[in-house]
């Protein structure tokens, strides 16, 4: 893999400071080269994670790429005396990504959700993106008992450039780096629940709600159950005032 782009430490995660457009390029590269590359979307709550879970730590600072996905932590940033110059969402890098697989005629594997989520959206988006190739889809399984059964079946379908993986933090993750080099598949991505928004089973928020940056408050109210997730949120402000107070006013211990 070529040189990492910048990187910010945003309270002991990295979270590299790349715009859409370098991101892009970032991956048209390495499906060029054939060098497997882990993508993550990291946001407030995969960083409270990383600092529960060492194990999950380490698999975000192995991966090649961890967009700045969450605007907590381009503010947390900001207010430490840092930036990341742009908000890179998951969920348009996806979108982007596609645009740019079709004008190559790239193909692409859809993993995880539940039910036929997945072979619906792949269907989605072949209508949106006339030229990308969906080589195969399949909701599969996070389990580490079921890797050689779903490697098996996404062997069987070719050859993949890009491959989503949809089953949330952090078992997304963990299946990546578990199986994306054993694959040979340049592109791997963890989306959460990119798949339900493109299948249309969870409305997204309207773009001037997405251009106000509360699209995880639309979330919460579409999706009440996910409010166990954003108890994650208040911690996370608290650890981002505390650090950003002790970097400008006083010595600030390492967190890596």
């Amino acid at each position: 893999m070529r040189q990492r782009p910048r990187a910010v430490d945003v309270l002991g995660l990295r979270v590299d400071d790349v715009t859409y457009a370098e991101a892009l390029a970032i991956l048209a590269r390495a499906i060029d080269d054939r060098v497997p590359h882990l993508v993550t979307t990291p946001n407030p709550e995969f960083v409270m994670l990383a600092r529960r879970e060492p194990d999950f730590r380490t698999v975000m600072q192995r991966a090649a790429l961890n967009i700045p996905d969450g605007i907590g932590l381009v503010l947390a940033a900001r207010l430490a005396g840092d930036r990341l110059r742009e908000h890179v969402q998951g969920t348009d890098l996806v979108l982007k990504l596609a645009a740019a697989s079709a004008r190559r005629g790239e193909r692409w594997f859809l993993l995880g959700a539940r039910g036929d989520v997945a072979q619906r959206t792949g269907r989605v988006l072949q209508r949106q993106y006339p030229g990308l190739q969906i080589a195969g889809a399949m909701s599969g399984s996070p389990l580490f008992s079921d890797d050689d059964a779903v490697r098996s079946a996404i062997l069987a379908a070719g050859r993949v450039d890009v491959l989503l993986v949809a089953y949330g933090a952090p078992k997304q993750e963990y299946w990546l780096d578990r199986n994306l080099v054993a694959l040979d598949i340049p592109v791997g991505i963890g989306v959460g629940g990119v798949f339900d928004y493109l299948s249309g089973d969870v409305p997204r928020a309207p773009r001037w709600v997405r251009q106000l940056h509360f699209e995880w408050c639309y979330r919460l109210i579409a999706q009440p159950w996910r409010w166990r997730r954003q108890l994650a949120l208040p911690a996370f402000a608290a650890l981002a005032l505390t650090h950003a107070a002790r970097r400008r006013f006083g010595q600030l211990p390492r967190l890596i």
